[in-house]
């Protein structure tokens, strides 16, 4: 696939080339992994990813794949066990991709003999926090370093004390202070606090003649030359919706085992709009993670669909998601797995003082102005031969109002009936015999 770059992305391109150690704050979805692989083509260095699990098994070769001036560019996963990261290590590559979890290990593993050139952190904010080991353990190699590129969505910390460590490995502390204390003793007061225990510290207050605190103002002032985020001047430049599908993986043995019992299950019979129907959706139940038993009950077949969510959660830094789901047991295991996320409140959501909000998507899909919340949707699973269901849902978000590039992020489950779906979304083709078509070929399969 050729690669023409967005105005926006060709910013980044050209901040990443000029900037040895820079940080590209855009929001998921909008396109930073192809950015910098743009740039690692042209610079060709022994190259460390650093991602979250998922990602770096799944993301990183998928993009290096899809682009025609990338595919030339090897990828070995560092991940597994310890003799698999040993032998992903031995071989040559252009990208050695590896967990969060695994970057101490690897510091220990090379000590001196450390030779990757380039860093590049996906998801910086995961790097927060000083007293962690994976940041302790990169602040150690981070002198041999000739590059670093951080990734993460435009930041809304908890705390800009969360700023610190995320630039210091980019910069060694030049612009917000060499040691933490230096940068908390400028910027934060103690907060709440037991005679000497400090609990936590709030910004210093002090406004500038237009209300703006000038505190805030500096620190982002400071790590500006560096960093480049999206900003309304950015959005306005850009499609009003952009959608991104994130690739889930399960075990596909299982899956097709699954699959085949409950095609046999129509052998003999004539393929009907209604067995048809009630087959793709056993098939998109399992994709989602769990299946419906003929009592109506249902049963956990996998969590990794519960995984990606948890990683657009976090990655959204405190911004409000919402999310639709298909099946009932898809909310049920939601709202277990993440407990604050809330049913579907309009006037609540479009106060943005929720952090997520669930809807299956018949009770969101017309009517409802959603956009004065927030920006950011997950399809936890697709709505099974409706496209109208999910424009209008996504039509709830995209429209006059949202002052933000609406991210609609969908959860594909590689290799089973959710890619199915995307294809026939795709051709905008759903009617009844499109369904028989789908299904027949899939009989084919086993008979």
């Amino acid at each position: 696939m050729h690669f023409k770059p967005h105005s926006y992305q060709q910013r980044g391109i050209d901040h990443l080339r000029e900037h040895p150690y820079s940080g590209l704050l855009f929001e998921m979805g909008l396109g930073k992994t192809v950015c910098v692989l743009t740039v690692v083509a042209e610079q060709p260095l022994k190259t460390l990813v650093v991602a979250p699990l998922r990602v770096a098994e799944e993301v990183w070769d998928f993009e290096v794949s899809q682009w025609d001036h990338t595919r030339h560019l090897r990828v070995s996963k560092v991940l597994g066990t310890a003799k698999q990261r040993l032998e992903a290590l031995a071989k040559p590559a252009d990208l050695y991709v590896i967990n969060q979890e695994n970057v101490v290990w690897l510091v220990q593993h090379l000590e001196k003999r450390w030779d990757f050139s380039r860093v590049i952190i996906d998801e910086l904010s995961s790097f927060k926090s000083a007293k962690s080991q994976r940041f302790k353990a990169l602040r150690q190699v981070r002198p041999r370093l000739s590059r670093v590129i951080g990734l993460t969505g435009t930041p809304a910390p908890n705390s800009l004390l969360d700023l610190w460590p995320e630039l210091y490995l980019l910069d060694r502390g030049k612009r917000l202070g060499e040691r933490l204390t230096q940068y908390r003793e400028r910027y934060f007061t103690p907060g709440k606090r037991n005679g000497q225990v400090i609990y936590s510290w709030n910004l210093r207050k002090g406004d500038d003649l237009l209300g703006k605190d000038i505190y805030e103002k500096e620190i982002y002032d400071k790590i500006g030359d560096i960093c480049i985020s999206m900003r309304q001047s950015d959005y306005l430049e850009l499609p009003g919706r952009v959608e991104n599908d994130v690739r889930v993986k399960i075990d596909l043995a299982d899956y097709e085992k699954f699959e085949r019992d409950q095609v046999m299950t129509l052998e003999g019979e004539v393929i009907t709009a209604v067995n048809a129907a009630a087959l793709v959706n056993k098939l998109l139940q399992y994709a989602n993670g769990a299946v419906y038993d003929e009592q109506g009950g249902w049963h956990e077949v996998h969590t990794a669909k519960l995984d990606a969510l948890g990683e657009i959660l976090e990655a959204a830094h405190g911004q409000p998601v919402f999310i639709f789901y298909a099946y009932k047991h898809d909310k049920a295991r939601i709202q277990a797995r993440f407990p604050f996320v809330e049913d579907l409140d309009v006037k609540r959501w479009n106060s943005g003082k929720c952090q997520a909000m669930i809807a299956h998507p018949k009770s969101a899909g017309h009517g409802l102005n959603l956009q004065a919340g927030g920006h950011i949707v997950v399809w936890f699973g697709l709505p099974s031969w409706s496209l109208e269901l999910e424009q209008q849902a996504n039509k709830r978000f995209d429209r006059q109002g949202q002052t933000q590039v609406v991210v609609i992020n969908r959860l594909i489950a590689v290799g089973t009936q959710d890619e199915q779906m995307v294809k026939i979304l795709a051709k905008k083709d759903l009617g009844q015999a499109r369904l028989l078509e789908a299904v027949k070929a899939l009989v084919k399969k086993y008979f």
